[in-house]
Parts: C-alpha cells; sequence; structure tokens
C-alpha cells in the first residue's frame, strides 16, 4: 500500500461546532496535522495560534469552489491532504409540517451536498495520490426517522447513509476508503440546547443505555478510520446508539 507522507493531514468541517472541535483536538492530539474548516472562523483562531500543527480556512460546504481552494491550501502547506472529515451539518427540529421549502433546502445543502461536494472534491485528491481516508458524520435520525430532529435533518443524513457506500465502491480499488458514523444523541451543549430538561430526560430514558453518547469516543472512531491501517474499513457504517437501533 502506497502511503504518502501527507496521510496524517485531515480536514475537518464543520470544525467550530461542538463535535468538530472535540474531533479536532483528538486528531491533533494524537498526531495529525488538521486543517480546521467553518463558515466562520472566528472561534478557531485562537486554538490554531496555539500550536503549528492547526490551521484554519473558511469553508461554505455548499460551495465547490470553496472545497477545491481550501484543499488547494492545506496541500500548498502540508504536502497534500490524507485524511476528510465530513462533520458540517445543519439541525433543526422543525415539526413536519412547520418545514419551509426554504428551510429544506438549507437544511439538505449543507448537510447532504456539503458531505457529496467534499466527497467529491477530497476523492479527486486522493486518487491522485493513491491513498485516502474520508469519513462522513451521518446521524441515527438518517436509520429511523429521528425522533428529536426535523424530516430534512433525517433525510439528509440517510443520504449521506447512501453516498457513503457510492463512494466507497467507486474509490475502494484506488486505496481511498469511505465509511460513515452514525451516532445517537450525544452529551453535547448542541443536544442540550435542542431539547427541554424534560424532554432530555425522556430521551435519555429511552435509551437502551441509559446514557447520553460520549463524543470523545466518536472522536477516536474517526481516527481509528482515518488511519493507514483502516485500509479494509470502506463502505460501513458505524453505529454508535446506545442500542436505540439494532440491525
Amino acid at each position: 500500500m502506497n502511503v504518502p507522507a501527507h496521510h496524517d493531514v485531515a480536514i475537518v468541517t464543520g470544525a467550530a461546532g461542538s463535535l468538530g472541535r472535540i474531533i479536532c483536538t483528538h486528531l491533533q492530539a494524537s498526531g495529525f496535522r488538521v486543517a480546521m474548516a467553518d463558515i466562520d472562523v472566528a472561534p478557531l483562531e485562537a486554538i490554531a495560534s496555539q500550536s503549528p500543527g492547526v490551521s484554519v480556512h473558511a469553508l461554505d460546504v455548499r460551495n465547490a469552489a470553496d472545497f477545491a481552494r481550501v484543499i488547494e491550501q492545506v496541500a500548498a502547506r502540508w504536502g497534500g491532504v490524507g485524511v476528510l472529515v465530513n462533520n458540517a451539518a445543519l439541525m433543526r427540529a422543525t415539526p413536519l409540517f412547520e418545514i419551509t421549502p426554504d428551510e429544506f433546502d438549507d437544511v439538505v445543502a449543507v448537510t447532504l451536498k456539503g458531505t457529496f461536494l467534499g466527497c467529491q472534491a477530497a476523492g479527486r485528491h486522493m486518487l491522485g495520490h493513491g491513498y485516502g481516508r474520508i469519513v462522513n458524520i451521518a446521524s441515527l435520525a438518517g436509520q429511523n426517522g429521528g425522533a428529536a430532529t426535523g424530516a430534512h435533518y433525517a433525510a439528509a443524513k440517510g443520504g449521506i447513509l447512501t453516498m457513503t457506500k457510492v463512494f466507497a465502491r467507486d474509490l475502494a480499488a484506488r486505496g481511498v476508503t469511505v465509511n460513515a458514523i452514525s451516532p445517537g444523541p450525544l452529551d453535547l451543549p448542541s443536544v442540550r440546547d435542542l431539547l427541554p430538561k424534560e424532554r432530555l430526560a425522556a430521551v435519555i430514558d429511552s435509551i437502551p443505555v441509559r446514557t447520553l453518547g460520549d463524543p470523545n469516543y466518536i472522536a477516536r472512531l474517526v481516527e481509528m478510520l482515518a488511519l493507514p491501517s483502516a485500509a479494509s474499513a470502506t463502505g460501513a457504517t458505524f453505529d454508535i446508539n446506545g442500542g436505540l437501533y439494532l440491525r
């Protein structure tokens, strides 16, 4: 297997979000060089200023030209991109019949289209080097229709699961793997802000293991799938949902 020197260079989208920051912090602590990408980079500047192994990039995942620019910037700095973590998403919990066409388009554009454009841009770059690891952050909502999130978010996350298989199939023979991680409710500020206290308690009580998922474990799983030794893991969805969805 050809493993280029930049195999440890990772781009993480949605890096300013709570899960995105945890993934970036874990990858950097594990020896990866990390490009933190988000539409709002202000919260990330302080983090990057404290570490030479971290860079910050403005990225609108809805824009293919933005992806091309960020990959070019990262490659110019570190020689190439070995890992892409498609983490950016727009979560909304709007009731089914209150979702407007514009809101539907917004959620799908960031969550599903953004993941597609990332896979496409990074996949094209990685094929040129004969090596790559793409990790897509999906969701339990995309498997069971969601209980606390909107239909548009659930549909977009479900699309990511199918898209992961398509890219995995087409890129596998040339050294590029594509996998998805599908978390259930995680112990994150975004989850606690989304649900009223009583609703959150009911959600936790419905989880067979009776606890929210650990986002640090998700970050460790991202790292495992990003390693050169993960060559045989592709086209898979890794369920981390506390037993809420069994298959």
